[in-house]
């Protein structure tokens, strides 16, 4: 059995899920945006977020537990089970099915250096050029790129990302200059897809 790592506040994740057999979680662009608004229900009290990407059959966030006396671990991973839980069972009642909608327990995996944390936004934003759903990742509307470029409102710490690569320009420039063909590799030396 996996070995969940424990939310800790203060800290910093990457967090995905894909769908069972790796098939779809998202059927429709209304399921995209459902996704999100049940992720500010069930999540921003815990988590801020930093960068998103909802594809198809899986997703991924960039985000920091936020800290308090009330927040703990256990607090946290209840909010993002909420979350799944909620999405599964709208999905199942919309498209008359049953049983596990998502694979697993979802993952996460600590983001302990500035290096991981600048590729990890590019990655996450560039993941639907990576896997051919677009021939221009800036192109994909299910993520956190042009609304960070946007002034939309958005539960996405907008400023503080932005302000990480030195400001609008300058977080382009990084995508733009980010080889897509290198592999980022988590903390464990696992590939992340």
């Amino acid at each position: 059995m996996q070995t969940m790592i424990p939310l800790i506040p203060g800290m910093y994740y990457h967090v995905y899920n894909r769908g069972i057999n790796r098939e779809r979680i998202f059927f429709e662009e209304r399921n995209y945006s459902y996704f999100l608004a049940l992720f500010a229900r069930h999540v921003t009290s815990i988590a801020d977020l930093f960068a998103y990407c909802l594809l198809p059959n899986h997703f991924h966030f960039l985000l920091q537990i936020k800290t308090g006396d009330h927040l703990n671990s256990s607090l946290a991973a209840k909010a993002f089970n909420k979350l799944f839980a909620s999405y599964a069972k709208a999905i199942n009642k919309a498209y008359a099915r049953t049983g596990s909608l998502f694979q697993h327990h979802f993952g996460r995996i600590p983001v302990t250096s500035q290096r991981y944390y600048s590729a990890l936004i590019c990655y996450i934003h560039r993941n639907p050029q990576k896997h051919g759903l677009v021939s221009d990742f800036r192109d994909w509307p299910y993520s956190s790129y042009p609304i960070l470029l946007s002034q939309n409102p958005t539960p996405v710490r907008r400023v503080e990302t932005l302000e990480w690569f030195g400001g609008a320009a300058e977080f382009q420039d990084y995508h733009k200059g980010w080889r897509l063909g290198g592999k980022i590799r988590d903390l464990a030396g696992n590939d992340m897809d």
